[in-house]
C-alpha cells in the first residue's frame, strides 16, 4: 500500500488580530504519532489474521496447525510487523508517553504475543523428536550453530532464503532457528517472562524424562544405608552409564539449545539452562556423595567408588564448560564435593586395608606350604586397585610422605624412594609399602611351620603368587623396573633352601663319585641308605603343593638334574653286582632310575591322604622289564630345561 504524504500546516507570524470568537487551529500530528498510525495500519491486519481469538483464524486452525512450519513467509512477515510495532511504540513513548495511541498499540502487541506464545509452545511440543538432546548435540556444537535468523529479518529476500535453508539444513537446525526468531521478538517486546516460562516447562520435562530413562533417581540417606550391596551395586552401574550420556548428550544438548534460542540475552539463556537442568544435575552428581556417606564400607565398594570418581573426573572439563555460569555454580560445587568425599573414602579404605594386613594373626598353617588366603585376597585387591592408577594418583597426591625408616626399607625391596632428584610418585610408594607389609606378614607366617623345608616352600609359593600378580597387572608399572627381578631372586633362594633341607639327605646317601668301585656289601649298604632316604623324602613331600606351574617345573627339573644322573650312574655300575650276590633284589634295590623319575614327576600336586598308596608303590620291586624310553627322554628333557634356565649347578647340598 503506497504511503500517503503527511500534511503539514504552518501558521504565519504576521497574521491579523484574532476576532472575538476565533476558531481552533488544527494540531499537526508529531512524527512519532505519524509512524504509529502507519504501523497500526500495516501491522493490525497481519496480527489480527493470526490471532487465536480471530474468527477466521479459528476456522483455519483445522488446516493450519502451526504458523511457522506451514506458512513460513507469513510467519516472517508477522515477526517483522511485531518488531516494527515495538519500534513505533518505543518512539512514541519517548516523545509523548500520554498518547492514547499507545493503548491501541499495546492491545495489538498483546494479541501478537498470544500468537507468538502459541507458536513457541507448538514448536517446542510438536518437534520433540527434532529437539531431543542427541539431535541437538549432533547437529552442532555449543558455539558453532549457524542460525538462520542471523540474516536481516527486514530483508525482502527472507522468504527465498528460508526456502533455500529448508533444502540444506536439517529439521533440528530449522526448528531451532524458528524458536530463536520468536524468542528474540518476544524478549525485545518485553515478554521475556512469558517466553521463558513456556521454554522452561517443556524443556525441563525433557531433562526429567531423560534422567528417568537413564535410571537416575533421588534416594534418601536411609534408603542407601539399608540397600543390599547387590542392589546398590546395580544402581552404581546404572549411574556410571548415565553420567556419560547425561554429560555428553543430555546436558550438552540442552546447553546448546538454550544458548542458541536465547542468544540475544546471556542472562536469560543462563537462567533458563540452570532452571531446567539444575535439579537433574544435582541428583546425578550428588549420588556418589550419598553412597560414600551412607553405605557400609567394604573393599568391593572402594572399587565402585573409584569407578564413580573416574567417571566424574573424566567428564570434569565438560561439566565445567556446560555448567560454567554463576547461576549453575551449585552443580559444579556438587560435582567437586562428590570427588572430595570419594577421595576421602578411598584413602580411608586403603588405611583400613593396611590395618587388616597388620592385624591378621591367624596361627594355622596352610597345608602343603600352599598359597595363603591373605596373599590371594590382598594381591587380587591390589591388582584391581592398580587399574585405577590415574584417579589414585590424584587422590593420594596430598598424602603425607612415608617416614624415613619406611623409605629405607622400601629401597631395600625396590628402587623406589621419596628422596633425590626424581622422587617416586606417592601412589608407587603406597603400593610398594602395602606389598612390603604383606611380604613381611608372610615371612612371619612361614615361621609357624615346624618343618623348615615347608617354611621355605611356603615363602617360595607365596612370593611367586605375588610376582605373578604384579607381572600380569598394572602393578608392574607402579613398582619400578627392578622390583620383579629382586623378588625373583628371593623365590629362587627360597626354592634352593627347600631343596637343600627336604632332599639334601637323598643326595648325601649316594657316594660322591658314583663310578667308584665298591664291594657288594658296600653297594648293598648304599642302596639301602638311598632307599630309606628317598622313600622318606617322597612320603613327606608328596603332600606338598606348588600351584604355580613354572615354579613347580623348575623345582622338579632341578631335583631331577641333581638326583637322577648320580643315581643312574651308581645303579648301572652296581646293580648287576648286587643282583648276582643277592636273591631278594626287592629288599636291596627298590628303585630303578625310571622309578625315581616317575616319583619325582608326580610331586607337588598335593596328594594329601594318598601316602599309603605312594608308600606301597615305592616298596614294589624295580621295574626292570619296563621300557627305558620314557626314562631316557624325561632325563634328557629335564636336563636341557634346567641348563637353559640355571646353567651349571649352583646349589650345593
Amino acid at each position: 500500500m503506497p504511503r500517503k504524504p503527511m500534511r503539514t500546516v504552518f501558521s504565519s507570524p504576521t497574521a491579523s488580530k484574532p476576532s472575538a470568537s476565533p476558531s481552533p487551529t488544527p494540531t499537526r500530528p508529531s512524527f512519532s504519532e505519524s509512524v504509529m498510525d502507519r504501523t497500526l495500519e500495516l501491522a493490525g491486519p497481519v496480527i489480527a489474521k493470526w490471532s487465536p481469538d480471530t474468527a477466521p483464524f479459528a476456522s483455519a486452525r483445522v488446516v493450519v496447525t502451526s504458523l511457522f512450519p506451514d506458512n513460513r513467509g507469513e510467519a516472517k512477515h508477522l515477526i517483522k510487523c511485531v518488531n516494527n510495532l515495538q519500534k513505533a511504540m518505543h518512539l512514541l513513548l519517548t516523545e509523548n508517553p500520554t498518547s492514547p495511541k499507545l493503548a491501541s498499540a499495546q492491545n495489538l502487541m498483546q494479541t501478537a504475543m498470544k500468537t507468538l506464545q502459541r507458536e513457541f509452545y507448538q514448536l517446542l511440543s510438536m518437534n520433540r523428536a527434532y529437539l531431543d538432546p542427541e539431535s541437538v548435540s549432533s547437529c552442532s556444537t555449543r558455539t558453532s550453530i549457524h542460525s538462520t535468523s542471523d540474516s536481516d529479518s527486514d530483508s525482502d529476500d527472507d522468504d527465498e532464503a528460508a526456502d533455500s535453508i529448508v533444502q540444506v539444513e536439517d529439521a533440528s537446525s530449522l526448528v531451532m532457528a524458528d524458536l530463536r526468531l520468536i524468542a528474540e521478538c518476544m524478549i525485545s517486546s518485553g515478554y521475556a517472562k512469558e517466553c521463558v516460562k513456556i521454554y522452561n516447562i517443556i524443556r525441563k520435562s525433557i531433562i526429567d524424562e531423560g534422567m528417568y530413562r537413564l535410571g537416575v533417581e533421588k534416594f534418601s540417606s536411609s534408603s542407601i544405608h539399608n540397600m543390599d550391596w547387590e542392589v546398590l551395586d546395580d544402581r552404581i552401574k546404572k549411574w556410571l552409564d548415565a553420567v556419560k550420556v547425561s554429560v555428553k548428550t543430555l546436558f550438552n544438548g540442552e546447553r546448546i539449545l538454550s544458548d542458541h534460542v536465547f542468544a540475544a540475552s546471556e542472562s536469560i539463556r543462563e537462567s533458563c539452562f540452570t532452571e531446567i537442568s539444575r535439579e537433574g544435575a544435582m541428583i546425578l552428581f550428588g549420588f556418589p556423595e550419598s553412597v560414600v556417606r551412607n553405605s557400609k564400607k567394604s573393599p568391593e565398594k572402594a572399587i565402585r567408588v573409584l569407578d564413580m570418581y573416574t567417571a566424574i573426573a573424566t567428564h570434569w572439563p565438560d561439566i565445567k564448560s556446560i555448567f560454567s555460569s554463576e547461576s549453575s555454580s551449585t552443580v559444579r560445587s556438587q560435582a567437586i564435593t562428590s570427588l572430595i568425599k570419594m577421595g576421602q573414602y578411598v584413602r580411608t579404605a586403603l588405611a583400613e586395608f593396611e590395618s587388616a594386613i597388620l592385624k591378621e594373626r591367624s596361627k594355622s598353617t596352610v597345608a602343603g606350604g600352599a598359597v595363603h588366603h591373605l596373599t590371594i585376597d590382598s594381591m587380587n585387591y591390589l591388582s584391581l586397585l592398580a587399574d585405577y592408577s590415574n584417579p589414585l594418583s590424584d587422590i593420594l597426591a596430598d598424602s603425607p610422605p612415608p617416614p624415613a625408616s619406611t623409605s629405607t626399607l622400601l629401597e631395600s625391596y625396590s628402587s623406589l624412594s621419596d628422596s633425590g632428584e626424581s622422587p617416586a610418585p606417592t601412589i608407587s610408594l603406597r603400593f610398594a609399602w602395602l606389598i612390603l607389609l604383606l611380604l613381611a606378614k608372610l615371612d612371619g607366617k612361614a615361621k609357624l611351620y615346624k618343618d623348615a623345608s615347608l617354611s621355605y616352600l611356603f615363602l617360595a609359593n607365596n612370593f611367586q603368587y605375588v610376582i605373578t600378580k604384579v607381572r600380569t597387572s598394572n602393578l608392574k608399572y607402579l613398582l619400578g623396573d627392578d622390583w620383579l627381578p629382586k623378588q625373583e631372586v628371593k623365590v629362587r633362594q627360597f626354592a634352593a633352601n627347600y631343596q637343600r633341607l627336604a632332599w639334601g639327605h637323598v643326595i648325601e646317601s649316594l657316594p660322591e663319585v658314583p663310578a667308584i668301585s665298591l664291594t657288594p656289601e658296600e653297594a648293598r649298604e648304599c642302596f639301602k641308605r638311598f632307599n630309606a632316604s628317598f622313600e622318606q623324602a617322597h612320603d613327606k613331600q608328596s603332600a606338598c603343593v606348588i600351584p604355580d606351574s613354572k615354579l613347580r617345573d623348575d623345582i622338579k627339573v632341578d631335583l631331577s638334574r641333581r638326583i637322577l644322573p648320580v643315581y643312574r650312574e651308581f645303579y648301572n655300575k652296581h646293580e648287576a653286582v648286587t643282583v648276582g650276590s643277592e636273591r631278594n633284589l626287592g629288599s636291596i634295590v627298590r628303585f630303578s632310575p625310571e622309578d625315581v623319575g616317575h616319583c619325582l614327576s608326580d610331586l607337588f600336586f598335593g596328594n594329601v591322604g594318598s601316602g599309603s598308596s605312594s608308600s606301597s608303590s615305592l616298596r614294589s620291586p624295580p621295574s626292570h622289564t619296563r621300557s627305558k624310553k620314557f626314562y631316557t627322554s624325561f632325563v634328557g628333557l629335564t636336563t636341557r630345561y634346567a641348563l637353559s634356565f640355571f646353567g651349571s649347578p649352583t646349589i650345593k647340598f
